[in-house]
């Protein structure tokens, strides 16, 4: 039992892995480029029209918009659209299936374990895989977006200062400023010279990134093109208030650390400890294994293990 969980816990590192590969196979030119420089001016500078280049990003940006409708898939495209994943659904759905026959195989050949567990442990691992690859792609970009958000209002208000209209300091932020903030402010540019009103294209991008200190500029934005008012000031108060929640924010994780290893090495020290035992003497629980009691004392003490992990992550997840 002991040596199968760690086959498993190996095959579902494999799969990241995996994931990961074939993803910097597929895309890794861009991936690189996107590292170092605006995604949208080098397509520009490549020689592609503006109408072309905005296709092409709005394309990737709504190509996940259909699997929302899907109950099975809506949580991995909410995540895909947050992480921006260049995979289109299919494609996504492709990983998946390919991912759970890589882990099938795997099981047959590593384990001894049933038909229908090898299967429902594949289909686990392929949706959990794909998922868990996602979430992290996600929390990284909204991450990056959430810190370069206090230099574009900054730089926002810097040129309403000198006079530029907020549609030209909207344009500047996109030149200026790496992905993905840069190519998103891009976006913006582009959807109002197609027509659409800036304070509608914030709020598509407030759609998409779903971050609440955009919100805070994008309502902002929003009441100033209806009531009027200094628009700079309103902005440099908002940055700000960004800056203080980061700094509050960094400064609760600094004080909430020790308690998280803690909760974390509580919550994974049992299981080491059972994986262990198993390990090093794979028949220490063969006496309790026939009784009626050991069962249902398995199932409780998982069980307990579980809410030991909830009550644990609820304690140390303070909101700032």
């Amino acid at each position: 039992m002991g040596t199968q969980a760690i086959i498993y816990i190996l095959i579902f590192v494999g799969v990241i892995l995996i994931i990961e590969g074939i993803y910097l196979v597929t895309f890794g030119k861009s991936i690189k480029l996107n590292s170092r420089v605006n995604r949208r001016l080098a397509m520009l500078e490549g020689g592609k029209a503006q109408e072309e280049v905005f296709e092409v990003l709005r394309k990737e940006r709504e190509q996940h918009l259909s699997g929302l409708k899907l109950p099975i898939f809506s949580i991995l495209s909410s995540k895909a659209q947050q992480a921006n994943i260049a995979f289109s659904p299919k494609a996504l759905v492709a990983v998946m299936i390919f991912v759970a026959a890589f882990s099938f195989f795997g099981l047959t050949f590593a384990t001894s374990a049933g038909l229908l567990l090898r299967v429902l442990v594949s289909v686990l691992l392929g949706g959990g895989g794909v998922y868990f690859w996602l979430s992290g792609k996600a929390k990284k970009r909204m991450k990056a977006f959430e810190e370069q958000l206090p230099d574009a209002v900054d730089l926002i208000v810097r040129s309403l200062r000198v006079g530029h209209p907020f549609s030209n300091a909207i344009n500047i932020v996109a030149q200026e400023m790496p992905d993905p903030i840069g190519s998103e402010f891009g976006m913006i540019v582009d959807e109002t010279a197609y027509g659409s009103e800036v304070s509608a294209a914030l709020n598509n991008m407030a759609e998409r990134i779903d971050v609440p200190d955009l919100r805070f500029l994008t309502v902002a934005v929003a009441i100033q093109a209806k009531s009027g008012g200094n628009l700079a000031e309103v902005l440099d108060g908002l940055s700000k208030v960004i800056r203080s929640r980061f700094k509050l924010f960094r400064r609760v994780n600094a004080i909430t650390a020790e308690a998280k290893w803690s909760g974390m090495f509580l919550s994974i020290f049992p299981i080491g400890a059972l994986l262990a035992v198993n390990v090093t003497n794979p028949t220490y629980y063969d006496a309790v294994k026939p009784t009626e009691y050991y069962v249902p004392a398995a199932v409780i003490v998982f069980a307990l293990l579980g809410i030991n992990v909830l009550v644990m992550r609820h304690m140390v997840n303070i909101k700032v």
